[in-house]
């Protein structure tokens, strides 16, 4: 991991250093604040569970410094993407990300948020959306000193309109009838994940993420639902992320080092 040098701030207007790290077993090159929200392995999984082919459209909400844009662009060709940030800092490493993988003609991230989108964004517009939203409720967490970490671990207080229903309503709204919402999130709130898109989504999908193949709970699970849609709930095998020494498994190192997609 190495730290990037000086750079023009209008390219990258972050306080600090910058590192310079990579996704996909090297093939995506990732700056990221060296103090801020760091990507771990969900935004991956989030890109290999969209169903998306290509030529069709995807929104993803709180893009951060575009991971699981990436990821979604590398995987299937042609299909396009749009990102939603609402850290202008963030946009900027984002977008140069963007430009530095050479996929500046099929993802754009944009400065905005769920309560106050771009107007370019149109209601049922896209395909498909996906969202790593936070994972924390305001009235349960401590939030991190450093704030762009905090923005991206502890929601927004319902009254600010940016809670977790707030952000699986937005993404629905800006997908097609029949369009799908894909999430990735944690295990010990899924009963909050479903219990806001009921009346707005069916088809859903919960797939977990093991943490290895003993008794351990799922940290993570992936769910997916259809606009619209009137189909009963189901529940995947999931997969199994490590060996027993601690390795990745192969079907976890299909899609974080090769970009594989998921059948959930």
């Amino acid at each position: 991991m190495n730290v990037i040098p000086d750079r023009d701030p209008l390219e990258i207007p972050v306080p600090g250093a910058v590192t310079d790290d990579a996704l996909l077993g090297g093939r995506l090159q990732l700056l990221q604040p060296e103090d801020g929200y760091r990507v771990a392995i969900d935004p991956v999984f989030l890109a290999a569970a969209v169903p998306v082919r290509a030529g069709e459209r995807v929104l993803d909400v709180g893009a951060g410094t575009g991971a699981a844009s990436l990821c979604l662009a590398s995987r299937v060709a042609d299909c396009r993407i749009a990102g939603l940030e609402i850290d202008h800092a963030t946009v900027r490493i984002a977008n140069e990300n963007v430009r530095r993988n050479n996929f500046s003609d099929r993802i754009n991230i944009m400065i905005g948020d769920i309560v106050r989108p771009p107007i370019r964004l149109a209601p049922g517009s896209f395909d498909h959306a996906m969202a790593n939203p936070p994972y924390l409720e305001a009235s349960r967490a401590t939030a991190p000193p450093n704030a762009a970490r905090a923005g991206a671990h502890v929601e927004a207080h319902a009254s600010e309109g940016a809670d977790l229903a707030a952000w699986l309503k937005f993404a629905l709204s800006m997908v097609r009838a029949k369009g799908t919402l894909t999430l990735v999130h944690r295990a010990d709130r899924l009963d909050h994940v479903l219990a806001e898109l009921r009346g707005l989504a069916g088809g859903m999908v919960v797939f977990p993420l093991w943490p290895d193949a003993t008794a351990k709970p799922a940290k993570r699970v992936l769910v997916r639902a259809i606009k619209g849609s009137a189909q009963p709930m189901r529940l995947a095998a999931g997969l199994i992320l490590h060996e027993s020494d601690g390795r990745y498994t192969a079907a976890a190192d299909a899609v974080l080092r090769h970009a594989h997609g998921l059948e959930l």
